[in-house]
C-alpha cells in the first residue's frame, strides 16, 4: 500500500508548483479514502480554488486508474511580519548527537533517532525522535513535504503502547485492521529539514475502533515549528485484510 505520508508530501510539492513559488503552504488536510499500489502509477490533480493576494487554495485528489486514493485541501499564503508573538517551550530532551538511528517511516535519506523522555503524560502516550534529512533541499515546499513523511507513521504505535498485552503493531493488516484516515498538518514557522527537528507524538485517545493523535515539531533552537493532527482506525479482524478495498 502507498505510505499515507508519501502522498501527503507529493501534494505539497504539486500545490507549490501550481503556485510557481509565489505563496508557502501553511497547511494541509488529507483524507484518505482508498489504499494505493506502489506498483501502477499515481495521478496528481491540482484545482485552485482561490490564489489572492495573501492567501491562495488549492484542492488535490490522488488517483490511481481512475480511483480516487486520497484528497486534500491545501492552504497557501504570503510571509507577513510579526504582530505579535508567543508559543510554547520545546519538552527536554537529549540532543540528536548523543542518540543512535532507530527505525521510522521518514522520507528516504533522512535519519530518525527516537529520544527517551517522552513516557505518559496526564495517562497519555507521549514519544519523542529527532529528525534531519541528509541532503541539501532547494525550497521550503521540499522541507516542508520531507518532513510531513514524518509525520505520518508513528501515531497509530504510540497510542497502542499502553495496551500492549492485547494489541500488537505487528499484527496489523492481519488481524490487526489500522490505517490512516486523515491527516492535517499546520505549519508555523520557516524550518530546513536538513537540520535537528524534534517530532513529539501524542496518542491522545483510543476508543471506539479509531485513534485520535496530536503532534508538534520544534527546530533545535526550541521554536515550534509545526503541528500535526490524525484520525485512524484500530480495530480487529476475523479474516486478513484486503489492502484493495477502502478504508
Amino acid at each position: 500500500m502507498v505510505f499515507s505520508g508519501q502522498l501527503l508530501a507529493q501534494t505539497i510539492m504539486a500545490s507549490h508548483l501550481e503556485a510557481a513559488g509565489a505563496k508557502e503552504v501553511r497547511s494541509l488536510h488529507t483524507v484518505f479514502a482508498r489504499a494505493g499500489t506502489y506498483t501502477k502509477p499515481l495521478e496528481l490533480v491540482v484545482e485552485p480554488m482561490h490564489a489572492g493576494r495573501t492567501w491562495a487554495s488549492d484542492t488535490v485528489t490522488a488517483v490511481q486508474e481512475g480511483r480516487l486514493l486520497a484528497r486534500s485541501l491545501v492552504l497557501l499564503n504570503t510571509v507577513d511580519p510579526d504582530l505579535v508573538r508567543h508559543g510554547p517551550a520545546m519538552p527536554a530532551a537529549p540532543p540528536p548527537g548523543d542518540l543512535p538511528d532507530g527505525p521510522g517511516q521518514v522520507f528516504p535519506g533522512s535519519e530518525w533517532r527516537p529520544a527517551p523522555g517522552g513516557g505518559e503524560r496526564g495517562g497519555v502516550p507521549v514519544a519523542m525522535s529527532w529528525h534531519r534529512y541528509g541532503g541539501p533541499l532547494s525550497s521550503p515546499a521540499e522541507s516542508k513535504a520531507v518532513l510531513s513523511w514524518a509525520t505520518c507513521g508513528d501515531v497509530i504505535g504510540v497510542a497502542l503502547r499502553p495496551h500492549a498485552e492485547r494489541v500488537r503493531l505487528s499484527d496489523a493488516h492481519r488481524t490487526l485492521s489500522t490505517g490512516v484516515i486523515a491527516h492535517t498538518l499546520h505549519f508555523l514557522e520557516p524550518f530546513d529539514a536538513g537540520e535537528w527537528l524534534l517530532v513529539v507524538v501524542e496518542g491522545t485517545s483510543a476508543a471506539a475502533g479509531r485513534i485520535y493523535g496530536t503532534g508538534s515539531v520544534f527546530n533545535e533552537d526550541g521554536l515550534l515549528v509545526a503541528v500535526f493532527h490524525q484520525d485512524s482506525m484500530a480495530k480487529s479482524l476475523d479474516a486478513p485484510a484486503d489492502p484493495r478495498r477502502s478504508l
